[in-house]
């Protein structure tokens, strides 16, 4: 049997599907409130989540002249709400927990703290149209699942954050969008984007420039299997030609026809050192965009002195 690296732990598709929708729909709910509580940012940052020592984050979101952070905890399996006051909240997190539970107590201890935030109570752009305070559907939270999708998620961010410190030019943080549940870090050649025909709002703030953006996912009805991903927006001639690394990745094409990279996730965890194949796919990928796409690869490259 070949061994794997402690923190890369497997993650089949198939054997937590349920509880990755729930989870999916938390994170939509506490995602919302993110957005309703935080400034703007450019490209939507604002309204991302972040990985931290025991689970998911919102950072510190403002509160009037104080803070409000609220956190999932994977390790004890709660939803923590914390104030810069002192004042904190939690409910644990367990199986049976329905989506509506979820949002009902969320709601409930926000009230209590004095925190106010609405939100538009239905699920965007995700494997559910169920209101938030309908869905009893969704109510299976396997905690060792869980747990090791942010075991896994730790081990990733880790690499993602390296890749991310070898670019000086701008950069997102590593950061996970609850919309479509992947964790990403993306670099922009910092040249405007042509307009996007018929975009949506949404989308024409998220590719006003030019990205080169890389990212992981747990898995879907389209890819059955957790993966990591790379695409360039927009798309250079010839991407498609170009020689991607290590072994086990490849292109594909998206429903829209533009082109993805795809490197497996159980490839780089069954890796001989799994963050270097990982650092490998991410380095490929990029080159392979850049290049195409005219971007001043040497300029943008971090050396430390």
């Amino acid at each position: 049997m070949q061994a794997t690296a402690p923190g890369w732990p497997a993650l089949p598709y198939a054997d937590w599907r349920d509880s990755k929708d729930t989870l999916h729909l938390y994170l939509q709910i506490v995602g919302k409130l993110r957005l309703a509580l935080a400034p703007p940012v450019n490209h939507w940052w604002h309204v991302t989540l972040y990985v931290n020592a025991r689970g998911l984050t919102t950072g510190a979101m403002p509160t009037g002249a104080g803070a409000c952070e609220i956190a999932f905890d994977f390790v004890d399996h709660a939803l923590r709400i914390d104030l810069s006051s002192g004042r904190r909240a939690s409910f644990p997190l367990h199986d049976g927990l329905a989506v509506c539970d979820f949002y009902e107590a969320l709601r409930d201890r926000l009230a209590a703290l004095g925190v106010r935030a609405d939100i538009h109570p239905h699920p965007y752009d995700c494997m559910s149209t169920i209101p938030f305070v309908e869905d009893r559907v969704h109510a299976r939270y396997d905690a060792a699942a869980v747990q090791r999708f942010w075991r896994a998620l730790v081990a990733i961010a880790g690499v993602f954050e390296a890749f991310r410190g070898r670019f000086v030019g701008k950069s997102t943080p590593v950061h996970l969008f609850w919309h479509t549940f992947d964790l990403a870090v993306t670099r922009f050649s910092g040249r405007a984007a042509p307009p996007m025909p018929g975009a949506s709002r949404v989308m024409r703030e998220a590719y006003s420039h030019e990205v080169a953006s890389f990212g992981f996912w747990a898995g879907d009805e389209n890819v059955p299997y957790p993966a990591f991903y790379s695409y360039t927006f927009p798309e250079p001639a010839g991407l498609r030609a170009a020689p991607l690394q290590p072994s086990g990745a490849a292109w594909t094409a998206r429903p829209n026809g533009s082109s993805l990279a795809i490197y497996p996730y159980e490839d780089a965890r069954t890796a001989a050192d799994p963050a270097a194949a990982l650092l490998q796919f991410l380095e490929s990928a990029y080159r392979a965009g850049a290049a195409a796409a005219g971007w001043d690869i040497e300029a943008l490259a971090h050396r430390p002195r």
